[in-house]
């Protein structure tokens, strides 16, 4: 049974926005995501002990190092600046509109034509967004505008990530690229995240944060998502993007006392309902018949 596994993966990258909303503040964004990513990489390094996948992280050297920035230096260091100033609930569910972007950028960017449910999801899926964050952002709270717009930022990246990855990687070994992409995101951040190294003493609580930030959330969560992959399809694999901001929300609540307002809750239902929409797992209507 695979559902079990879907559950659990949903569970583990909800609990990443908890984790991110402890330990960002005390690290800072870049460091903390340079330490996520170079834990996971370590986790993810088996990947490489046979000959076949040295030569294709070699041959596709260039392609891993765009989806390490696209698909994880980045967005991951937006999303972890983000929880400095809104919830770790509000931050996963605004990182469920990846496959917003990735069905918007497949057409803009990458020529592939939009069918009506995909348009009316992308529809859907930003007024769900409106809703999702008019409330925050009426609160007039510093830096909260700054954080929502990193949080869509990052899955905007997500989304051509997605897109980029499907194109110019296609026939590598995943596991390869989930290790060249951790390795290739440690590299950039490296530098940036020892200039910008916290000077205080870090609780041992936060560093357990971090730990499990990278291991559990990265590296054993990329391990279970490709097994998911292997054993049910990626369409399946990917529907972990709809109960991932249920476990946000509820680690959020149980851990840090954080408020699920109505608002919040009916932004998510409709942010879920265009991303369903978007990605063809629901359709309102069925093509006409030749």
């Amino acid at each position: 049974m695979n559902l079990p596994e879907l559950v659990l993966l949903a569970a583990i990258w909800g609990a990443s926005f908890l984790f991110m909303r402890v330990a960002a503040p005390e690290f800072g964004p870049v460091p903390l995501i340079a330490l996520r990513v170079g834990i996971a990489a370590l986790v993810l390094s088996p990947a490489l002990l046979t000959a076949n996948a040295r030569r294709h992280f070699r041959a596709n050297a260039w392609p891993l190092l765009v989806v390490g920035i696209a698909n994880s230096a980045l967005p991951f260091s937006l999303l972890a600046y983000s929880t400095l100033y809104v919830s770790a609930g509000l931050d996963s569910v605004l990182n469920a509109t990846t496959p917003l972007w990735a069905a918007l950028i497949a057409a803009v960017g990458f020529g592939l034509s939009m069918k009506r449910h995909q348009i009316a999801g992308l529809f859907a899926g930003f007024v769900g967004v409106v809703v999702l964050v008019r409330d925050t952002l009426g609160a007039g709270q510093a830096g909260t505008a700054m954080a929502v717009a990193a949080a869509l930022g990052a899955t905007l990246l997500y989304g051509f990530a997605v897109n980029y990855s499907k194109r110019s990687l296609a026939g590598v070994p995943p596991f390869v690229v989930a290790f060249g992409s951790q390795f290739f995101a440690s590299v950039v951040l490296l530098p940036v995240a020892a200039a910008l190294w916290p000077h205080h003493a870090i609780a041992p609580s936060i560093w357990g944060c971090v730990v499990a930030l990278g291991v559990v959330c990265t590296g054993v969560a990329y391990l279970l998502f490709f097994r998911l992959v292997e054993h049910a399809g990626s369409a399946y694999a990917a529907s972990v993007t709809f109960l991932i901001p249920i476990f946000g929300m509820i680690w959020g609540r149980v851990f840090l006392g954080e408020t699920i307002t109505p608002p919040m809750l009916a932004g998510c239902a409709i942010v879920l309902f265009g991303t369903a929409l978007a990605s063809g797992k629901i359709r309102l209507w069925t093509a006409r018949q030749a």
